[in-house]
């Protein structure tokens, strides 16, 4: 039961019963309407616009509007009443039997609590991680990995049609590095001295294992062999191993994409050539000069005819040119033909979670997916993910054990385990810097908000496992009395679950995770803080053999906190622990 969409569809029906008494216009546009919670709880539970947004269109000014509202909402069962602030924001204060129906109805609907129809089926491809096949994850990925794969379970929750997907960019200058530099490991796999990495080529020890593996299927026919004939089985190869290695490290974060659309496959199968023929079809292609780059110009800038896609058509700020001075596809080539592919099967919302160095695709993406599918047929959302800094202790953590030259993912992940990297990832907003440090997201104190919400959900647990031995089994929500739930602290506790089902609808549409690691902490506060109130107000306890139904009560509530709890944990990709 969402609350708030309860109160939005009253408010609807006053506004067509309003519209047949010839007080207002008909068919007034309603989807701009809010409901939230006000910003002063004394106002009420909830708030809405209604009034403010559509008195213009309603030829009346928002006050007037807002008392012919209100009118109509006076009255109501589920309305207490009904008060008018300011130019005309409506204020609701919800009858006390509205909480026990909501409760009811929140352990009806039990792990799925919050979950909504609201995506209606849409087709939304979710895109993150995609690094070069050429190592392990470093701790950068880690952020974007996480923040991705949480935004795709809760587009799933709202009721979006959601593939997870990963780029492997194994086309281009770096898998050939990468397919030269296992081809040194290769020689060195065979007994070679290779000494040191030349500079240009990957150095990290985990290529050895791609030279011993490349030794034990080939021997040492490839040292015969051009690089021309030996390139494209060490790239190969290398690519397999890398991509199996960031299979395993994306695993031991609880993360597993559903597809994995490899840039090579686009140029094999022509794929680059029919789009961009599309496209020059349609006049979207033209060869021209760009104008150098503001600011200081790069060495390897040419002045020169390029192939270019007009990109400013289509709100970008340059042209971006599609092939490189030896006629090859450039890589913006290859995003042209990916985004083409996604177009074609079906997706219509394309969401990228990238690096904050890569700020300048925004709207390149946008003006590619406009250019193929036409205006608003496709959303693009682009999710930048701000740098991760790791200390211990305060210091600067910077080297790797697997890597020599960064912090690897699995390094991280090994040490504190996924649950505390997930949660940790997304306590921040993705687009603020982020600070982890080791000792502070593994210590057991309030300060570390993962420990806290997890201690939370743990202590229900042992509630009810306790309420178990006490005679209190099977719990059977309508034989509990909600109506005796009458501290303020319980009532705090009724009022925040009854925020869950918007909160995920309105993270979902804003394609912010981030909203639900906030909740959960202010969830499990409030608990606490109800805990702690039973130590010193024994009547708050929630055992109280000689009350048998005031104990049911409290245990079906402590239920319904645990499964919004355990729904959000689960969101981020976390496993609700029962004992700590």
């Amino acid at each position: 039961m969402n609350l708030f969409s309860h109160m939005l569809g009253l408010v609807a029906k006053a506004l067509d019963e309003l519209a047949a008494e010839g007080k207002v216009a008909s068919g007034l546009d309603v989807s701009r309407i809010t409901a939230e919670p006000p910003r002063d709880p004394s106002h009420g539970d909830v708030s809405t616009n209604a009034a403010m947004v559509l008195a213009k269109p309603a030829g009346l000014a928002p006050r007037a509007l807002a008392e012919l509202i209100a009118g109509k909402l006076t009255g109501h069962a589920d309305i207490a009443a009904v008060s008018i602030a300011g130019p005309g924001f409506i204020n609701l204060k919800l009858s006390d039997a509205v909480w026990p129906k909501f409760l009811v109805s929140l352990l009806e609907q039990g792990a799925r609590f919050g979950e909504s129809r609201l995506g209606a089926g849409k087709k939304v491809n979710v895109e993150y991680v995609s690094a070069n096949p050429t190592g392990p994850l470093h701790v950068g990925h880690c952020r974007g990995a996480v923040f991705g794969d949480a935004l795709a379970a809760l587009l799933t929750a709202t009721g979006f049609d959601v593939t997870k997907e990963y780029y492997i960019n194994d086309a281009g200058a770096q898998v050939d590095v990468l397919g030269r530099s296992a081809f040194l490991r290769y020689r060195e796999a065979l007994g070679e001295d290779i000494g040191e990495i030349p500079a240009g080529l990957y150095p990290g020890d985990y290529l050895k294992a791609v030279g011993q593996a490349l030794a034990a299927a080939h021997g040492d026919k490839l040292t015969k062999l051009p690089e021309e004939q030996w390139l494209p089985v060490t790239r190969a190869k290398a690519i397999d191993m890398m991509m199996d290695l960031i299979r395993d490290d994306l695993a031991a974060l609880n993360i597993r994409h559903e597809v994995f659309f490899s840039e090579r496959s686009l140029h094999e199968s022509g794929a680059v050539d029919r789009v961009v023929s599309g496209l020059e079809n349609k006049g979207h292609i033209y060869v021209g000069r760009l104008a150098p780059p503001k600011g200081e110009v790069p060495e390897d800038w040419e002045d020169r005819e390029q192939t270019l896609f007009r990109a400013t058509a289509f709100g970008d700020d340059v042209d971006r040119p599609l092939k490189k001075s030896d006629e090859s596809f450039t890589y913006f080539a290859s995003d042209v033909a990916y985004s083409a592919d996604k177009i074609s099967r079906g997706f219509r919302e394309l969401v990228y979670v990238l690096g904050a160095d890569h700020g300048g695709y925004v709207k390149r993406l946008q003006a590619v997916a406009t250019a193929l599918a036409g205006e608003g047929k496709v959303d693009v959302v682009v999710r930048l993910c701000q740098l991760v800094k790791l200390f211990r202790n305060g210091e600067p953590v910077r080297m790797s054990k697997r890597a020599g030259e960064f912090v690897t993912l699995r390094d991280v992940v090994d040490e504190v385990g996924p649950d505390v990297v997930r949660f940790m990832m997304l306590h921040r907003k993705n687009e603020a810097p982020l600070d982890f440090d080791f000792a502070k997201v593994t210590e057991q104190s309030k300060d570390n908000p993962v420990f806290y919400v997890q201690y939370a959900h743990a202590r229900i647990c042992s509630v009810l496992r306790n309420a178990g031995t006490e005679g209190f089994d099977g719990i059977d929500p309508h034989t509990a009395d909600f109506s005796l739930l009458q501290d303020e602290a319980e009532m705090a506790l009724v009022r925040r679950l009854a925020a869950y089902p918007r909160l995920l609808e309105s993270a979902a549409l804003a394609h912010e995770p981030h909203r639900i690691s906030f909740y959960l902490f202010e969830l499990a506060s409030e608990f606490h803080a109800l805990w702690n109130k039973g130590k010193e107000a024994p009547q708050l306890r929630f055992i109280l053999p000689a009350q048998r139904l005031l104990t049911i009560t409290r245990l079906a509530f402590l239920t319904a906190i645990r499964y919004s709890m355990a729904n959000g944990l689960n969101l981020l990709g976390l496993t609700p622990v029962e004992e700590m």
